[in-house]
Protein backbone atom coordinates (compact mmCIF):
# COMPACT_ATOMS: atom_id res chain seq x y z
CA UNK A 1 0.00 0.00 0.00
CA UNK A 2 1.28 3.97 -0.84
CA UNK A 3 3.54 5.11 2.51
CA UNK A 4 1.60 8.37 2.08
CA UNK A 5 -1.89 6.87 2.34
CA UNK A 6 -1.46 4.30 5.71
CA UNK A 7 0.54 7.38 6.88
CA UNK A 8 -3.06 9.58 6.46
CA UNK A 9 -5.17 6.41 7.52
CA UNK A 10 -3.26 5.32 10.61
CA UNK A 11 -3.09 9.35 11.93
CA UNK A 12 -6.89 9.13 11.03
CA UNK A 13 -7.42 6.17 13.30
CA UNK A 14 -4.96 7.62 16.04
CA UNK A 15 -7.35 11.12 16.26
CA UNK A 16 -10.20 9.08 16.44
CA UNK A 17 -8.76 6.84 19.17
CA UNK A 18 -7.92 10.19 21.11
CA UNK A 19 -10.89 11.34 21.29
CA UNK A 20 -11.75 9.13 24.06
CA UNK A 21 -9.45 9.85 26.31
CA UNK A 22 -9.34 13.73 25.76
CA UNK A 23 -13.18 12.88 26.38
CA UNK A 24 -13.10 11.08 29.66
CA UNK A 25 -10.90 13.93 30.59
CA UNK A 26 -13.44 16.34 30.17
CA UNK A 27 -16.76 14.12 31.46
CA UNK A 28 -15.27 11.24 33.49
CA UNK A 29 -16.54 9.10 31.49
CA UNK A 30 -15.33 6.32 29.08
CA UNK A 31 -17.37 6.53 25.66
CA UNK A 32 -15.55 4.09 23.19
CA UNK A 33 -18.63 5.12 20.59
CA UNK A 34 -16.22 8.20 19.92
CA UNK A 35 -13.92 6.05 17.45
CA UNK A 36 -16.52 5.64 14.97
CA UNK A 37 -18.44 9.41 15.57
CA UNK A 38 -17.35 12.72 13.39
CA UNK A 39 -16.77 15.94 15.34
CA UNK A 40 -14.21 16.58 18.74
CA UNK A 41 -10.90 16.80 19.40
CA UNK A 42 -8.72 16.66 17.46
CA UNK A 43 -10.06 16.23 14.04
CA UNK A 44 -9.31 12.93 12.40
CA UNK A 45 -10.08 14.88 9.06
CA UNK A 46 -7.70 17.50 9.83
CA UNK A 47 -4.99 15.05 10.86
CA UNK A 48 -5.43 12.66 8.14
CA UNK A 49 -5.43 15.50 5.49
CA UNK A 50 -2.02 17.38 7.24
CA UNK A 51 -0.06 13.97 7.79
CA UNK A 52 -0.63 13.33 4.16
CA UNK A 53 0.10 16.67 3.10
CA UNK A 54 3.44 16.71 5.99
CA UNK A 55 4.66 13.12 4.18
CA UNK A 56 4.70 14.71 0.82
CA UNK A 57 6.47 17.49 1.09
CA UNK A 58 9.11 15.71 3.30
CA UNK A 59 9.36 13.23 1.08
CA UNK A 60 8.88 14.70 -2.46
CA UNK A 61 9.40 18.84 -1.66
CA UNK A 62 6.67 21.46 -1.41
CA UNK A 63 7.13 22.55 -5.18
CA UNK A 64 5.76 19.27 -6.72
CA UNK A 65 2.34 18.49 -7.94
CA UNK A 66 2.09 16.32 -5.44
CA UNK A 67 1.96 18.64 -2.19
CA UNK A 68 0.12 21.47 -4.22
CA UNK A 69 -3.07 18.81 -4.34
CA UNK A 70 -2.28 17.52 -0.95
CA UNK A 71 -2.28 21.20 0.63
CA UNK A 72 -5.38 22.55 -1.20
CA UNK A 73 -7.52 19.90 -0.91
CA UNK A 74 -6.50 19.38 3.29
CA UNK A 75 -7.27 23.40 3.28
CA UNK A 76 -10.61 22.42 1.63
CA UNK A 77 -11.37 19.71 4.52
CA UNK A 78 -10.30 21.84 7.47
CA UNK A 79 -12.07 24.87 5.93
CA UNK A 80 -15.23 22.46 5.82
CA UNK A 81 -14.87 20.54 8.81
CA UNK A 82 -15.09 23.63 10.80
CA UNK A 83 -17.28 25.94 8.64
CA UNK A 84 -19.97 24.03 6.67
CA UNK A 85 -20.18 20.40 8.83
CA UNK A 86 -20.04 22.70 11.86
CA UNK A 87 -22.86 24.69 10.95
CA UNK A 88 -24.83 21.70 10.02
CA UNK A 89 -23.89 20.45 13.45
CA UNK A 90 -25.65 23.33 15.11
CA UNK A 91 -28.68 23.12 13.03
CA UNK A 92 -28.97 19.65 14.20
CA UNK A 93 -28.89 20.56 17.92
CA UNK A 94 -31.50 23.71 17.11
CA UNK A 95 -33.87 20.86 16.07
CA UNK A 96 -33.81 18.27 18.55
CA UNK A 97 -34.22 21.42 20.52
CA UNK A 98 -37.38 21.99 18.72
CA UNK A 99 -38.61 18.39 18.66
CA UNK A 100 -38.26 18.48 22.51
CA UNK A 101 -40.55 21.15 22.73
CA UNK A 102 -42.74 20.05 20.21
CA UNK A 103 -42.98 16.64 22.81
CA UNK A 104 -43.90 18.80 25.43
CA UNK A 105 -46.74 19.99 23.16
CA UNK A 106 -48.21 16.58 22.94
CA UNK A 107 -49.39 15.56 25.95
CA UNK A 108 -51.85 18.40 25.66
CA UNK A 109 -55.14 16.78 24.24
CA UNK A 110 -56.03 20.35 22.25
CA UNK A 111 -52.91 20.07 20.18
CA UNK A 112 -52.80 17.80 17.10
CA UNK A 113 -51.18 14.65 17.61
CA UNK A 114 -47.14 14.42 17.07
CA UNK A 115 -45.56 11.68 15.72
CA UNK A 116 -41.87 11.14 17.83
CA UNK A 117 -38.78 10.57 15.48
CA UNK A 118 -37.28 7.46 16.45
CA UNK A 119 -33.67 9.31 16.06
CA UNK A 120 -32.59 12.53 16.72
CA UNK A 121 -30.22 14.29 14.17
CA UNK A 122 -26.63 13.91 14.64
CA UNK A 123 -25.26 17.37 16.14
CA UNK A 124 -21.62 16.61 16.40
CA UNK A 125 -21.03 16.88 12.50
CA UNK A 126 -18.01 19.55 12.53
CA UNK A 127 -15.24 20.88 14.61
CA UNK A 128 -14.43 24.42 16.56
CA UNK A 129 -11.22 25.90 15.03
CA UNK A 130 -9.14 24.41 18.03
CA UNK A 131 -10.24 20.99 16.95
CA UNK A 132 -9.25 21.50 13.48
CA UNK A 133 -5.87 23.22 14.63
CA UNK A 134 -5.08 20.17 17.32
CA UNK A 135 -6.10 18.02 13.96
CA UNK A 136 -3.73 19.53 11.71
CA UNK A 137 -0.76 18.90 14.26
CA UNK A 138 -1.26 15.27 15.12
CA UNK A 139 -1.14 14.94 11.10
CA UNK A 140 1.65 17.09 10.64
CA UNK A 141 3.88 15.34 13.52
CA UNK A 142 2.52 12.28 12.11
CA UNK A 143 3.53 12.89 8.33
CA UNK A 144 6.73 13.95 9.65
CA UNK A 145 7.61 10.53 11.94
CA UNK A 146 6.63 8.27 9.38
CA UNK A 147 9.10 10.37 6.97
CA UNK A 148 11.73 9.89 9.11
CA UNK A 149 11.05 6.31 9.65
CA UNK A 150 10.69 5.46 5.38
CA UNK A 151 13.63 7.09 5.59
CA UNK A 152 15.74 5.30 8.18
CA UNK A 153 14.19 2.09 6.60
CA UNK A 154 15.78 3.41 3.00
CA UNK A 155 19.03 3.80 4.52
CA UNK A 156 18.74 0.26 6.61
CA UNK A 157 18.26 -1.22 2.80
CA UNK A 158 21.29 0.02 1.50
Amino acid sequence: MNKGLKTALATIALAQFLKIPIKQLETGRWDWRLFFETGGMPSSHSAGVSALATFIALERGMRTIDFALAALFGLIVMYDAQGVRRQAGELALRLNELAEEVKKLEDDPQQAVYKKRQQQLRARLGHEPIEVVGGALLGIATGAVSHWACRRRRKARR
